[in-house]
């Protein structure tokens, strides 16, 4: 190789540094003075590819430097997919400091998914606490009891995608409480010692199952005692069966009138019988006397067999309406 020719390449490399060094005024000569060196083509393809190449080299040099294992490819791949690098970037390094197993993949999943991959990693480090809405329900001694919890969770980034949100955790605490509270015999023996519910919930393993969070206790905060369903449901049944008794009372008291009114009504017809009956005695008597059947002699003496009859039963204290006085008068008439 002869003279001019090193000379030339000398210059073509000069202007090549050159120009390098205007494309990219400080984010190579920054990574490569940070300890992590980013090759030049690769800075190049990012400019290429129309991505913030100064953003890109930027966090994977934060990154490398905080102990995240990462690659500029991930970053680069995940700055072309519209993720956010450096919430990424970011919540890898909170979980190196929080001892938090977290991988690269996974937060950029998480960040593609559209949640905060940050607030993610912040609730595995700090835990959140979420209420219960007030949850009644009734003992076994009919009183009814109002109880809340206070459930302490915190993040499960490997659930996060896909997992069940803070309104399931709710939903089974508060169907939690509801079967704890009707298997209590007594109420009093949950006003005495309401942990009793926290310490069933906490050891249910369901309540976090499939959901984004794991559950770190559950503690009742508020208990109290409402109405006394079991009496109040009693008495309902009492006044009930006391209505019932009543209507099936009148309904015999009514059939009874009705019985008495038919008898009555049997007894006049009777009595009209014994009365139409009694009207023929004296044309049949006048019959007998008339074809000479009986004589005077036995008539008269029919009428002082009934006179004495009559006589004798009044003063025994016999009434006379029953013993039917109409064939006496109409005897007289004959």
């Amino acid at each position: 190789m002869n003279t001019g020719t090193i000379i030339t390449l000398c210059v073509i490399g000069a202007l090549l540094i050159v120009v390098f060094v205007i494309i990219f005024p400080g984010v190579w000569f920054r990574a490569l003075i940070s300890g992590t060196y980013v090759p030049i083509w690769k800075v190049l393809r990012i400019r290429i590819k129309r991505l913030d190449s100064k953003a890109i080299v930027m966090c994977y040099i934060k990154a490398r430097k905080s102990g995240v294992e990462i690659t500029i490819d991930q970053i680069e791949n995940h700055a072309q997919a519209r993720g956010n690098i450096d919430a990424v970037v970011n919540a890898c390094i909170a979980a190196v400091n929080g001892d938090i197993p977290l991988k690269v993949k996974t937060a950029m999943a998480i960040d593609l998914s559209g949640r905060d991959i940050q607030g993610a990693v912040t609730g595995c480090i700090r835990p959140k606490v979420i209420e219960t809405l007030p949850v009644s329900t009734v003992c076994k001694n009919g009183v009814e009891l109002t109880a809340r919890a206070k459930i302490t969770i915190k993040n499960n980034l490997e659930r996060l995608i896909g997992g069940a949100l803070e309104e399931t955790i709710i939903a089974r605490v508060s169907e939690g409480i509801v079967t704890c509270i009707g298997r209590a015999n007594d109420h009093k023996e949950l006003l005495e010692n309401p942990n009793i519910i926290g310490i069933t919930l906490s050891a249910d393993k369901r309540i976090e199952k499939d959901s984004a969070y794991d559950v770190i206790s559950i503690d009742v905060s508020k208990i109290e005692v409402g109405r006394n369903v079991g009496a109040e449901l009693a008495i309902d049944e009492a006044v009930s069966r006391k209505i019932i008794a009543q209507s099936d009372a009148e309904k015999r008291r009514t059939e009874a009138l009705a019985a008495e009114q038919e008898m009555r009504a049997r007894t006049q017809a009777m009595r009209a019988r014994v009365v139409a009956a009694e009207a023929l005695l004296p044309h049949a008597l006048a019959d007998a006397l008339d074809r000479g059947n009986i004589g005077v002699q036995d008539y008269y003496g029919l009428q002082n067999l009934v006179s004495d009859t009559e006589m004798r039963k009044q003063i025994a204290g016999t009434a006379t309406t029953d013993m039917l006085p109409a064939p006496k008068k109409k005897s007289k008439l004959a």
